[in-house]
């Protein structure tokens, strides 16, 4: 019940504003972008949502147990984005009402986005609250209803943060030319989302600057992969971002108070986290393409000799291959390692698709991605075919197929370790209004 209160509080925040606006008149609707109001003080606001059936079948080779199938809603997002009388202000909530978020792995996280940006100039923007991370690989500025594929790349499941609460700071120049630079600063809590009590550790800060040598994107198409709008001429925005978290208290940054250490008069002591990523986007007439880079690292402090178990005990055992090794069994609980992600598309004129992905994960020595049950599994190659029934996101159907290589000790769905590879086929559809 308590993880339902964050969405309770976002639906009730919302119907508030709907009724507060005065006499607001429907200006516009358009199929995927939503309703459009407008009121006689000026103010504006939208509401739109979108919907995913999802289904996946998943084999283990050279295992003895069953295909795991599941069929579930993937996605179903509500969201309200909206300008006051003065429209230097403006704001956005956002839930997902199935609870899954962005993660897959179980938590239900209602609230995704509530957060209130100032226009200081214009080209430079302030935002308060809780929203997507500007320090992400570049997949995550990408609307879920826009993916080429029917799921972000591997990638981003192990590295990303996905949202955090803080303040942003974002801002667009032009150069020269067509020449544009985009920087972006971040001080957050390096928590994720979904932060109301009991945050942990100091605060993270990072920034992102991105460059497009040709000229801005049409209709915000740095946000989206697939080029549905087939750009006339080349578009490239190339970007490169940092973050430094103090005191991390999980695995990558996504949940406060997962994982926690004590020094020996029991305060918490934890250990710091970097991440480096290079990335780029490329559009031109219905071809796309997106290749990431990310490297993280862990700053493990002196002085931690306890760390506290799932149930609120308290152990001094930091074993690791039989030795007493505190600094190497920590970061064999963080996501510590590199990876890359290339993926293309093509969007015929038909409104068909077909996109390809390759993704590889290298891991440290001491990592979490070294675990049998979840990772370990160094490359991923993806194929995919999609229909779009629109010259947007508004409806489409599309389905891939992932072919996983085993690293030599993966366990299969009931935790018994297999030698084989691992076959992952999947099916999407999106409706949005």
């Amino acid at each position: 019940m308590k993880k339902c209160i964050p969405f309770f509080i976002a639906l009730f925040t919302l119907i508030a504003s709907l009724q507060a606006q005065k006499n607001p008149e429907l200006e516009k609707y358009e199929m995927g972008r939503g309703l459009r109001f407008e009121t006689k003080t000026g103010a504006t606001y939208r509401i739109s949502g979108y919907l995913q059936p999802y289904a996946e079948r998943k084999q283990l080779l050279k295992s003895d147990a069953p295909a795991d199938i599941r069929f579930r809603m993937r996605r179903i997002r509500l969201r309200l984005d909206g300008t006051a009388a003065n429209p230097k202000f403006s704001y956005r909530l956002q839930a997902d009402l199935s609870g899954t978020g962005e993660e897959l792995d179980g938590n239900s996280n209602y609230l995704l986005d509530a957060f209130v940006n100032y226009d200081l100039t214009k080209n430079t923007h302030i935002t308060l609250g809780q929203r997507a991370t500007y320090t992400d690989n570049r997949e995550l500025f990408m609307n879920s209803n826009s993916l080429q594929l029917v799921e972000r790349s591997r990638l981003t499941s192990a590295f990303a943060s996905i949202r955090e609460f803080g303040l942003f700071i974002d801002g667009s120049y032009r150069l020269s030319g067509s020449n544009y630079i985009k920087p972006y600063l971040i001080v957050s809590n390096g928590d994720g989302g979904n932060v109301f009590s009991n945050d942990r550790g100091g605060l993270k800060l990072g920034g992102r600057l991105d460059y497009l040598p040709f000229g801005l994107f049409t209709r915000f198409g740095q946000f989206n992969q697939v080029d549905v709008v087939r750009e006339l001429t080349p578009k490239l925005v190339i970007g490169v971002t940092y973050s430094y978290n103090r005191g991390m208290s999980s695995r990558r940054g996504r949940e406060s108070g997962a994982i926690l250490y004590l020094d020996n008069n029991n305060r918490e002591l934890l250990p710091d986290f970097a991440k480096l990523g290079i990335d780029f986007l490329f559009k031109y007439r219905g071809f796309s393409m997106i290749g990431e880079y990310v490297k993280t690292q862990a700053f493990v402090p002196e002085g931690i000799s306890q760390r506290v178990r799932v149930n609120g005990t308290t152990s001094t055992s930091f074993d690791v291959n039989g030795i007493q090794d505190i600094p190497n069994y920590i970061k064999g609980r963080m996501m510590l390692g590199t990876g890359y992600n290339l993926q293309m598309g093509y969007l015929f004129k038909n409104k068909i698709a077909i996109d390809a992905r390759y993704t590889h994960l290298k891991s440290d020595e001491f990592s979490f991605l070294n675990n049998a049950t979840f990772y370990n599994r160094p490359n991923y190659y993806t194929i995919g075919l999609s229909k779009m029934f629109g010259r947007n996101y508004g409806t489409k159907i599309q389905a891939d197929y992932t072919y996983v290589t085993n690293n030599g000790g993966i366990n299969n769905n009931l935790g018994l370790p297999v030698s084989g590879n691992e076959n992952l086929v999947r099916f999407i559809m999106s409706y949005a209004f």
